[in-house]
């Protein structure tokens, strides 16, 4: 690769990373329909971009964990109750038709963007629930369903996690983004990074740029997000949740 394409890609992993690390998820917004744009086919494009974004889950996990407050408990549970569903949609994903999958999640996204815009309190203050007993075990078969998401699409499943913190565990946004650029970004990614790895068509020489600029950019988006606060962060988390589902509703019926 030239010079050019390289600093293009490194550029693409710092913008899909920063806004995926401010928001809770959706590096794939940019970063996956990018890699097609730019002539991967889907599945490489999935097995790149899964490779790829581990480094944002590194970038804004530092930075996290600088500002401290992690229930590591909890947090080990539900990435433990997750990972075999991101493995398995991971496997699936690189199989199943494109089109379907990307109208359907589209729709889903535009409605978590809508769920929060008429919540407007949602995730602006912290008021913990369901942490254990009954709520707790639900919770968990939720994350485990969440996880499956998040191997099957490429683009958008950070969000859904970041919705499940706000709504039945009763986090704030910081906390919520916190916990799912740690768990989703870094753990489930990597589960997913190590799948795609063996079993798709990774293009590995578009990986070290992609990873520098997504080290950067998820370290600066979560920066971002701790210093501006919850209201930044809902108002991010909406915007990108809305622009996701127009895009990926967009990709399928256009092909």
């Amino acid at each position: 690769m030239t010079p050019l394409e390289q600093g293009l890609l490194a550029l693409l992993g710092f913008a899909a990373s920063f806004f995926s690390a401010l928001a809770g998820g959706g590096a794939g917004l940019l970063q996956f329909p990018a890699l097609v744009l730019l002539g991967l086919s889907f599945a490489a494009a999935v097995a790149t971009h899964k490779v790829a974004v581990v480094a944002l889950g590194v970038g804004s996990t530092l930075r996290h964990l600088r500002e401290g407050g992690i229930d590591w408990q909890l947090l080990g549970l539900m990435t433990l109750l997750g990972l075999p569903g991101v493995v398995l949609g991971t496997r699936i994903a690189l199989t199943i038709p494109d089109r379907p999958g990307e109208i359907i999640f589209g729709f889903v996204n535009i409605g978590l963007g809508l769920y929060s815009i008429f919540r407007p309190r949602l995730g602006i203050d912290s008021q913990p629930r369901n942490r254990r007993g009954r709520g707790l075990a639900i919770g968990g078969a939720l994350v485990f369903a969440i996880g499956w998401v998040t191997g099957l699409v490429p683009s958008g499943p950070g969000v859904f996690t970041t919705l499940l913190l706000l709504t039945w565990f009763g986090f704030d946004y910081r906390q919520a983004v916190a916990y799912t650029m740690i768990m989703v970004g870094l753990l489930w990614n990597s589960a997913g990074a190590i799948t795609a790895g063996m079993t798709g068509p990774v293009a590995w020489h578009w990986i070290p740029a992609l990873v520098i600029g997504g080290l950067l950019g998820g370290y600066a988006g979560a920066h971002t997000g701790l210093l501006r606060g919850n209201r930044l962060i809902k108002r991010a988390y909406e915007t990108l949740t809305l622009l996701m589902g127009i895009a990926l509703i967009t990709q399928g019926v256009l092909g």
